[in-house]
């Protein structure tokens, strides 16, 4: 049974990638998707991940979403370390497939600040405190399932990708960021895209907690 939980973050974070960033690739080599169209591929790659993947795995397909679930208690942290290994394996070769497919690129759809590092990290740990914030106001546990969990999930996905994308490429995702750099071998500011992610992820569970401790 966790066999085919650990697939279905695979082939979720994989498709995810495989679209997210080929959107950003394909606009790199010829023009005409744009930021908008960007952020909504984003958005509703995200929300049919979820319908589909969402009674199986749960649909995390992101570490710090998996990691935000167990220090929440709702995800066996035995599963923690398997689902993340799932997630940047099905992202990695989403990367490596668009670079078969679109070779000699300088990037693959990585996330790199725009105006320095401190205003990325900021802006990450901003973001992933939202979409994490949402994910545990609309899931049950730590499953992601229901048309308005979809919904609001990539809803904010969308939103995001489309006012920040442009200053820090709307991580949210350490598995999403470390997939491109590995494809391109560009490694510049990787770090903040794993470490903002994850610290906003288990800031939001820390403030759900405390808005629900009287409950």
């Amino acid at each position: 049974m966790n066999l085919s939980k650990y697939l279905s973050e695979f082939i979720g974070t994989y498709i995810m990638i495989f679209f997210g960033t080929g959107a950003m690739v394909v606009e790199s080599i010829q023009p005409n998707i744009g930021v908008f169209g960007i952020a909504v591929t984003w958005g509703i790659v995200v929300m049919i991940m979820i319908y589909t993947f969402g009674q199986t795995s749960g649909a995390h397909i992101n570490p710090a979403v998996t990691i935000g679930f167990a220090f929440l208690g709702q995800f066996s942290k035995k599963q923690v370390l398997p689902y993340i290994i799932s997630q940047i394996l099905g992202a990695v070769a989403a990367s490596f497939t668009l670079k078969l497919l679109f070779p000699n690129l300088p990037l693959y759809g990585n996330t790199l600040p725009s105006n320095g590092w401190l205003q990325s990290f900021v802006l990450e740990f901003i973001m992933t405190f939202i979409l994490m914030f949402v994910i545990l106001k609309v899931s049950s546990k730590a499953n992601n399932v229901g048309i308005m969990a979809a919904v609001a999930i990539g809803g904010v996905v969308l939103i995001e990708a489309l006012v920040f994308g442009p200053i820090t490429g709307a991580s949210m995702n350490p598995a999403r960021s470390i997939a491109p750099a590995l494809a391109s071998f560009h490694f510049a500011s990787l770090w903040l895209y794993v470490i903002a992610p994850v610290l906003g992820a288990v800031f939001a569970v820390l403030v759900f907690k405390s808005l629900n401790v009287n409950k």
